[in-house]
């Protein structure tokens, strides 16, 4: 991940701020949730130049053409629902992927103020297109850690997306 690291300029190197000692309660590079994001953002950042190079698609438009590529015609708030995305995010991505004739828009049956939306047969195509791209992908994240330290992954990644359930209080 080429992230940006700020180095102030000073000339004296003991006024630079430090990591607080890691024995002493958090570090935030031991905390599960970083490492979490930080790995996810790497391999997320990794896979980008597959949909941005091709088609100049943004994240959350990748994400709401997969969706809608995996599970069918659905509505805005059911990808919201899904990909834990933003509903604005996902109104600018679907409003793009229409007018480059992604995806299309029909009104609810059941909800008036409700769209259904489902890819076009371009969108299928570039569906198949970038799914393949991602199946390669994942198929060497997956040799990169070797077979069994990727089944562990996968069981304790599942786990985790399930909400914790068994962790949370009645109040969280």
């Amino acid at each position: 991940m080429g992230g940006c690291v700020i180095v102030p300029i000073v000339d004296d190197m003991s006024t630079l701020p430090t990591m607080t000692d890691p024995t002493d309660r958090f570090d935030l590079d031991e905390f599960l949730p970083y490492l979490l994001n930080q790995a996810a953002e790497a391999t997320s950042h990794e896979f980008q130049s597959a949909y941005r190079d091709r088609y100049g698609f943004t994240r959350t438009q990748w994400r709401v053409l997969a969706n809608l590529g995996k599970f069918g015609a659905m509505t805005a708030r059911d990808i919201c629902a899904i990909s834990h995305i933003e509903k604005t995010k996902v109104s600018r991505a679907v409003a793009a992927l229409e007018r480059a004739g992604i995806l299309s828009r029909t009104p609810s049956e059941t909800d008036r103020r409700a769209e259904v939306l489902s890819l076009t047969p371009t969108g299928h195509s570039v569906f198949a297109e970038l799914g393949e791209l991602a199946q390669g992908f994942d198929q060497n994240l997956r040799a990169t850690l070797g077979q069994n330290e990727a089944a562990n992954l996968v069981s304790i990644l599942r786990h985790l997306a399930k909400g914790g359930q068994g962790r949370r209080g009645k109040d969280t």
